[in-house]
C-alpha cells in the first residue's frame, strides 16, 4: 500500500493525503494508553502517513508531549518527514469541557513557545488558530502569528472553524496554509463557500471528524460509551436524532457492502472525491482502525457513488446540532 500525497498551502509542501488525528490518544474518547498510542503513531508513519493533528488542549498539554515523545525517541527520518501541526486558543480548566476563546497577541506568544518546548521542537510546521474570539481583529491576531513565521518559530500558519470572511481577511495578511474545520457525510457545512475560497486561495482544506466521532462506522454503542466519553453529550448520539441518524448510517452500509469496503472506507473515500485539496485526518487509537483508514486512500469512488451519498445525507435528513452549546463557542458561520 502506497499513501498518495496531497499538498499543504499555497507553498504545496507535500503531506500524506489522510492524517492522523491525534486528540483521542490523550482526552475524550475515554480511556487511552500511551503505549498503544506510540505504537499507533509509528504504525501510521510506516504507513506512509507524514501529517500529524494535535493541540494544546488536548489532556491539557498531554497530546503534545505525547507527539515530542514519539519525534524524540523515534529515528532521524521522523522528525524530517513528519508534519505535526497544533493550536492555540481554547483555554479550558482541568475536568471541565466549557472553554473560553483567548486570541490575543500575547496569549499567542506564550502558547506558542509552550508547545514548541512539549514538542521538543524547534519550530512548529503547521500553527492554527483553533477557535476565533472577535474581540481581537482577525488582522491584529494573523500579525501576531505571522510575527512567529519571521522568528523561525512557526513554518505555516492556519486557521480552524473560520468563516470565508475572516479566512479572506486574515490572508491579506499572511498567506493561510489551512482551514480546519468538521467535514463529513453528516457535516457540510464546508460546502457552502470554504471550500471554494480554499480553492481560489491556494489554501488546504483539512477535515476533522471525518467519520462523524465514529457514528458513520456504524460501529458506536451508544449505550456503551464510557463516562468520559464526550459523544454522550453529543446531540446526534442522543434520543431521536440519534435514530434518525442510524438509518442515514444503515443506508450508507448499504452502498459500502455493495462496493466491498467498510463504512469508514467509503466516507474517507466520499471526502477525498470531492476536492483534491482536502485532507482528512481521522482519528485512531488502534492499528486496525488505522490500516483501514489508511486503505481508504485506494478506494475510488464512481460518481454516481458520491452522487448517491450527496443525497442520502443531504443536510436536511441529518438530526441534531454538532455540538453541545459549550463547544459552539469560537465557530464562525458563513
Amino acid at each position: 500500500m502506497t499513501l498518495t500525497s496531497r499538498f499543504l498551502g499555497p507553498q504545496r509542501r507535500p503531506i500524506s493525503a489522510l492524517g492522523l488525528g491525534c486528540m483521542g490518544m490523550s482526552e475524550f474518547y475515554g480511556q487511552s494508553d500511551d503505549a498503544t498510542s506510540l505504537a499507533t503513531l509509528s504504525s501510521a508513519a510506516d504507513l506512509g502517513v507524514t501529517f500529524f493533528d494535535t493541540a494544546d488542549t488536548y489532556g491539557f498539554g498531554h497530546n503534545e508531549e505525547l507527539l515530542g515523545r514519539w519525534l524524540r525517541e523515534g529515528p532521524a527520518a521522523r522528525r524530517q518527514q513528519a508534519v505535526v501541526a497544533t493550536k492555540f486558543g481554547i483555554v479550558r480548566q482541568p475536568g471541565q469541557y466549557e472553554r473560553r476563546i483567548d486570541n490575543t497577541p500575547a496569549y499567542i506568544r506564550s502558547a506558542c513557545e509552550a508547545s514548541l518546548k512539549r514538542l521538543g521542537v524547534e519550530c512548529i510546521a503547521l500553527y492554527y488558530c483553533h477557535r476565533r474570539n472577535p474581540a481581537v481583529p482577525i488582522e491584529e491576531m494573523v500579525g501576531a502569528m505571522a510575527d512567529l513565521v519571521r522568528a523561525g518559530k512557526v513554518r505555516h500558519i492556519g486557521l480552524s472553524e473560520v468563516s470565508v470572511d475572516t479566512l479572506q481577511r486574515a490572508s491579506a495578511v499572511h498567506p493561510v496554509a489551512a482551514v480546519q474545520s468538521e467535514y463529513s457525510l453528516w457535516s457540510r457545512e464546508p460546502e457552502q463557500g470554504m471550500l471554494a475560497a480554499c480553492a481560489a486561495l491556494g489554501t488546504t482544506f483539512v477535515a476533522y471528524s471525518p467519520l462523524g466521532r465514529a457514528f458513520l462506522t456504524g460501529t458506536v454503542d451508544t449505550a456503551a460509551l464510557a463516562a468520559n466519553d464526550f459523544r454522550k453529550a453529543n446531540p446526534r448520539f442522543a434520543g431521536e436524532a440519534e435514530a434518525a441518524n442510524r438509518a442515514l448510517v444503515d443506508a450508507l452500509g448499504t452502498l459500502a457492502r455493495e462496493a466491498r469496503v467498510t463504512n469508514a472506507q467509503m466516507a474517507l473515500a466520499w471526502l477525498l472525491a470531492k476536492h483534491p485539496h482536502v485532507v482528512p485526518i481521522p482519528g485512531a487509537r488502534r492499528l486496525p482502525h488505522l490500516e483501514q483508514n489508511v486503505a481508504a486512500t485506494d478506494v475510488h469512488l464512481t460518481p454516481q457513488q458520491v452522487q448517491a451519498l450527496d443525497a442520502i445525507f443531504a443536510p436536511d435528513k441529518v438530526a441534531g446540532a454538532r455540538y453541545p452549546a459549550a463547544g459552539m463557542a469560537g465557530i464562525e458561520g458563513g
